[in-house]
């Protein structure tokens, strides 16, 4: 975020270090706001916490996400399952978490194991909806491996349902099919079977 010089100045004249991310102001305000003392002992380091968290969470790094090898077989199904990411979502600025099963059919290439969970942390280390995440994820893997048979399945719990308005648990899923996974037969039909199995991180 940039601070203009007429931004520092009015932040010094009114007090403010102007060092001191913006975030940590907007923490303050929302304090008082709600209630709160912002002075008192339990929440004089709240403000800064507050603005590292958002830093941290909207400036994640997925690190490389290209790496492939070499396909040991064509048309090889490789499921990858129980993948846990928290979002947040767009309405509410509320967190969801998400349990991702993803799955696509090898061609010339094979995606590194990790990166599966680098992408996907990539696209939920944003303001979100479920349904873009499992889409935004499934354009990412077929992009980077040519295959276009690719399938993101989540499975969230959003606490903008559960802590506010009706305030009920209750679990999503999302699903995104394409290519073969899109048809009905059988590797749409293998494709469910695995990933309905209790405790399956890997198969193929």
């Amino acid at each position: 975020m940039t601070i203009e010089l007429e931004d520092l100045a009015a932040a010094s004249a009114g007090g403010i270090n102007p060092t001191d991310d913006p975030l940590e102001s907007i923490a303050r305000r929302l304090l008082v706001e709600i209630g709160e003392d912002p002075d008192r002992e339990g929440l004089l380091d709240t403000p800064r916490r507050y603005a590292k968290w958002w830093r941290e969470f909207v400036n994640y790094d997925a690190g490389k996400i290209e790496t492939l090898f070499e396909s040991v077989a064509e048309n090889q199904m490789v499921l990858v399952s129980d993948m846990q990411v928290w979002s947040l979502c767009e309405h509410h600025l509320l967190p969801f978490n998400c349990s991702l099963t993803v799955a696509y059919r090898t061609h010339q290439n094979l995606l590194g194991l990790s990166k599966f969970a680098r992408i996907a942390h990539k696209h939920a280390h944003k303001l979100q909806v479920q349904e873009r995440l499992v889409a935004d994820i499934a354009d990412e893997i077929a992009l980077i491996t040519g295959s276009p048979d690719v399938a993101v399945i989540g499975r969230g719990e959003h606490l903008c349902m559960t802590m506010r308005g009706v305030r009920t648990g209750a679990v999503m899923t999302s699903a995104v099919m394409r290519g073969v996974f899109g048809e009905e037969g059988p590797q749409r039909t293998e494709l469910l079977t695995l990933a309905n199995s209790p405790g399956a991180s890997l198969r193929r």
